[in-house]
């Protein structure tokens, strides 16, 4: 089993945390910031526990000195949700629901699942329109998500966790309300090359590849 510890992790290039974890078979998302990839390598060591909030002794530069590191916790036992926006139309969204509302709700009759309901924000009003809402179910198990966002369906969002019971929804939690980048469109690139003082920076050489990675997504 492998023995990492928070500081020999931290040293290492994200390159190198993303090739470390692919020794161990860890499935990496494209785009994860390196302090998630840092927390799965960290949960490898189950032996030592460094992930259960005991503190992890560390051996410093000067030799036979140690200090107390606090490790990363596995959970913090409460109730978020929160978002990382990776382009104009992904964004990571990662949660974790409190030990006592996942027993209360899953041990409940009529349990069903939960859900990440994905809400557009009025431009002018920030105020929620949930008619314009989608819904992305997801499992007891699931702590994370990529979510994709139709190419007309706004900027401005929040995120809502919620529980299904008997047909039924509650709010768990409530991300933050967060912008998506604005989509380039060709034109706007082709009347940035135009202008003499864009052209400075070397605009006009700049060369577009679309990724290939995904397929954008659309209405209808």
């Amino acid at each position: 089993m492998a023995e990492f510890n928070v500081p020999y992790l931290e040293s290492l290039s994200t390159g190198e945390l993303i090739e470390l974890a692919g020794k161990y078979d860890l499935d990496i998302p494209p785009g994860l910031d390196r302090i998630f990839i840092i927390e799965e390598l960290l949960y490898l060591d189950e032996g030592n526990d460094h992930t259960g909030g005991e503190e992890v002794e560390v051996e410093t530069a000067a030799a036979g000195t140690f200090e107390v590191l606090a490790a990363l916790p596995k959970q913090y036992n409460i109730s978020y949700i929160d978002v990382i926006i990776r382009d104009p139309l992904w964004a990571f969204v990662f949660w974790e629901i409190k030990v006592y509302d996942r027993e209360l709700y899953e041990n409940t009759a009529g349990f069903e699942s939960y859900c990440l309901r994905v809400i557009p924000l009025g431009k002018d009003d920030g105020q929620p329109n949930r008619a314009a809402a989608f819904t992305i179910a997801v499992g007891p198990n699931d702590h994370a998500w990529y979510v994709g966002f139709p190419p007309d369906s706004g900027c401005y969002f929040i995120i809502e966790l919620c529980v299904l019971t008997r047909g039924n929804s509650t709010v768990l939690a409530v991300s933050r309300s967060f912008k998506l980048p604005r989509l380039i469109k060709p034109e706007d690139v082709q009347a940035a090359c135009r202008n003499p003082l864009a052209k400075l920076s070397g605009v006009d050489r700049f060369s577009l590849v679309r990724s290939e990675d995904r397929i954008l997504r659309s209405r209808g």
